[in-house]
């Protein structure tokens, strides 16, 4: 994977030049500045020229949009018009250092693929060739405007562009993730081998419902993993404790009390954290002979790869429940492996999903992102994490996210209109200003 040092851009929206670098050491930086300066254009840019969705390239003007790595190494887009502002005739190439350049078509997609925009975006209502208005909010919606607000719905041959090997290497070296401001309510996408397969269409989903569900999923198939792998070590066990062998594998007794201690630890914890079933007994032995010590230190090495297989994920539980806990007043997060998040009130009372505030479930929903849905070695872009947030939430915003960004291997680039998500934490931010 590669990170980035330093991402600029020229003359965006015509008017504005801007540098950012990264604070590559703390992981986190901090654009902020007054509205209309172009914090949420540079995330959408960034995102755009990474996930191979080039709509908001195509979308927003700009003259340049610059990438320098940590390893010197430049990427970088230009945006050529044709004509004093002829803002509709443009050409967008891509370069890289020692590379040939690599220009986009002139148009995102064919007339012929627009037709499953209209299946597979239900919730749009065509009203011209290339126009769409969505009856939730009023808008009037251009192609490109619905390529760029539901293109991952899409099949990816109808939004994205051939490009060559060298550009799709360094995509893979970036992984980004959006979280948008809109970010408590998901499509739902069926499954379907094919999207010309006319099926069911998408439907609109509470995010906080949907990731209870993913974290469901998740620890059934790590469940299911340990268990596949205890059978295993089961079926081997008789032969390894008769295995001449496993003599020369002894361990000094008070080292075996003491890892025996340590699993009754982790397995206890794992309880707490509702990944195992709180029916287990401790390991409890009187007296350790040599054969006891030899089947005793099996046991050790068996347990230990049977628990290990839940280390990053219990990780991940563990802080979300933390973060969580220490937040939502008069309410606690448990965690279920039916149900996923179980909230209760101080006196017991299960409470649904749909219950929780908009501002909880704007903590709920960007930490579960945070720990559960990128990759390591992913820069992160959130847009405005304030939203719905009471100001104490935002004072202590930037110390759950320091406790994120070691555990998961992520950089953070987020845009904020608000001083107490900053805290006292100027030295990660980048000020965005206007021509003087």
């Amino acid at each position: 994977m590669k990170r980035i040092k330093q991402i600029s851009v020229e003359k965006l929206f015509g008017l504005f030049d801007h540098i950012i670098p990264f604070n590559l050491n703390e992981r986190i930086t901090i654009m902020h500045g007054p509205n209309g300066i172009g914090k949420t254009a540079i995330l959408r840019l960034l995102k755009s020229l990474f996930n191979g969705n080039h709509l908001a390239l195509r979308k927003l003007p700009f003259n340049e949009f610059r990438v320098v790595f940590e390893d010197g190494t430049n990427f970088w887009v230009t945006k050529t018009y044709d004509g004093i502002g002829a803002s509709t005739n443009y050409k967008i190439t891509f370069h890289t250092d020692g590379t040939p350049e690599f220009s986009l078509p002139s148009k995102p997609t064919s007339p012929v693929q627009l037709s499953l925009i209209d299946h597979l975006i239900p919730m749009l209502d065509r009203i011209g060739l290339e126009s769409w208005r969505l009856p939730s909010t009023g808008e009037i919606l251009s192609l490109e405007d619905v390529l760029e607000r539901f293109g991952e719905q899409l099949s990816p041959d109808i939004v994205y562009e051939k490009e060559p090997k060298w550009f799709t290497e360094i995509k893979k070296n970036i992984p980004i993730r959006f979280i948008e401001t809109q970010r408590l309510l998901n499509t739902r996408n069926p499954s379907r081998r094919n999207v010309r397969e006319y099926s069911m269409p998408p439907s609109i989903t509470p995010t906080v419902n949907m990731y209870a569900e993913e974290l469901a999923e998740t620890i059934k198939t790590k469940l299911a993993e340990s268990s596949a792998l205890s059978q295993s070590l089961d079926r081997t066990f008789p032969r390894r404790v008769v295995d001449p062998a496993i003599k020369k594998r002894r361990i000094a007794e008070s080292q075996l009390r003491d890892k025996l201690a340590i699993l009754e630890k982790k397995r206890s914890d794992l309880m707490e954290t509702g990944l195992l079933d709180q029916n287990s007994d401790p390991v409890q032995v009187d007296q350790i002979d040599e054969s006891t010590n030899i089947v005793l230190s099996i046991y050790v090495e068996d347990t230990e790869q049977k628990l290990g297989i839940f280390d990053e994920l219990a990780n991940k539980i563990e802080l979300l429940k933390r973060i969580i806990n220490k937040r939502f007043l008069y309410k606690k997060m448990a965690i279920s492996r039916q149900d996923g998040f179980v909230f209760t009130t101080r006196n017991g009372t299960n409470l649904p999903l749909d219950s929780l505030s908009s501002g909880e479930q704007h903590e709920l929903v960007l930490f579960y992102e945070l720990l559960f849905k990128v990759d390591p070695g992913s820069l992160i872009l959130i847009d405005e994490p304030e939203i719905s947030l009471h100001m104490g939430w935002q004072q202590q915003f930037l110390e759950d996210i320091q406790e994120v960004t070691p555990l998961t291997n992520i950089d953070i680039l987020m845009a904020t209109h608000s001083p107490d998500i900053i805290n006292n934490r100027w030295d990660l931010t980048v000020p965005l200003e206007g021509p003087h």
